[in-house]
């Protein structure tokens, strides 16, 4: 893995990290896990958390600043998780999104409801030069019975990424079935911790030291180093 590139380890400023404590010991505990970088990705979605640069940036230099007291040598950068609303086609529009590494944006849906005319969302982020990558794609269970959905978004230029905690079954055995589907079909392009509280880390730690994610995971081609380094 490497790269984790989908985390809510920043303090204080959405339903992840509660302070920075909580953020170092996130970080302590995936390092030892091997992941040796991190592209945090607060959630922006103005209705609940209405975050942009003036609160992501602050949070993450303290954090940095933290690191850097603990002696904790690790990268740390942000960006952004995007719910696709009308919100996120005005920040679009003005180019005022924070991408990941070259110009990939980190996006997601409702997991009641499909965001209602998603393949123009990802239109206008090609037009606009941006790479759509798709949070995890097992959860959106409205698409477990339409499996063509996943190839439509594939095919109109969509990265999937999907969570270590589905595969480790955290969400539930669909959500698992899903994203072993989809690992099988080849579809995914990256993996993430989508790590919020400590009992995910707790429940990541168990399924890497168990062997399980080695055993599932080790040959899969995941791309977080090639296009998140």
């Amino acid at each position: 893995m490497g790269v984790d590139m989908h985390s809510h380890i920043l303090p204080g400023i959405d339903d992840g990290s509660k302070d920075i404590k909580s953020s170092v010991a996130f970080i302590r505990g995936l390092m030892e896990l091997g992941i040796d970088k991190f592209i945090c990705t607060p959630h922006i979605f103005t209705e609940v958390y209405p975050n942009s640069r003036e609160t992501i940036f602050p949070a993450l230099e303290s954090l940095r600043t933290e690191l850097k007291t603990q002696k904790i040598d690790v990268q740390v950068e942000a960006a952004a998780e995007y719910m696709l609303d009308l919100d996120f086609l005005e920040l679009l529009k003005a180019d005022s999104l924070l991408p990941l590494r070259n110009r990939h944006v980190l996006v997601e849906m409702s997991y009641q409801v499909e965001t209602r005319n998603v393949d123009q969302f990802i239109f206008d982020l090609n037009i606009k030069g941006y790479q759509p990558v798709l949070a995890h794609p097992e959860r959106y269970i409205y698409y477990h019975g339409n499996f063509e959905q996943y190839r439509k978004m594939k095919d109109q230029g969509c990265i999937f990424q999907v969570n270590m905690l589905s595969l480790a079954g955290y969400y539930g055995k669909g959500v698992k079935q899903m994203a072993l589907q989809l690992l099988k079909e080849k579809m995914i392009d990256v993996i993430g911790t989508d790590l919020h509280h400590i009992k995910h880390l707790e429940y990541i730690t168990k399924f890497v030291r168990s062997g399980a994610a080695g055993k599932l995971l080790a040959e899969y081609p995941f791309r977080n180093n090639e296009l998140f380094r």
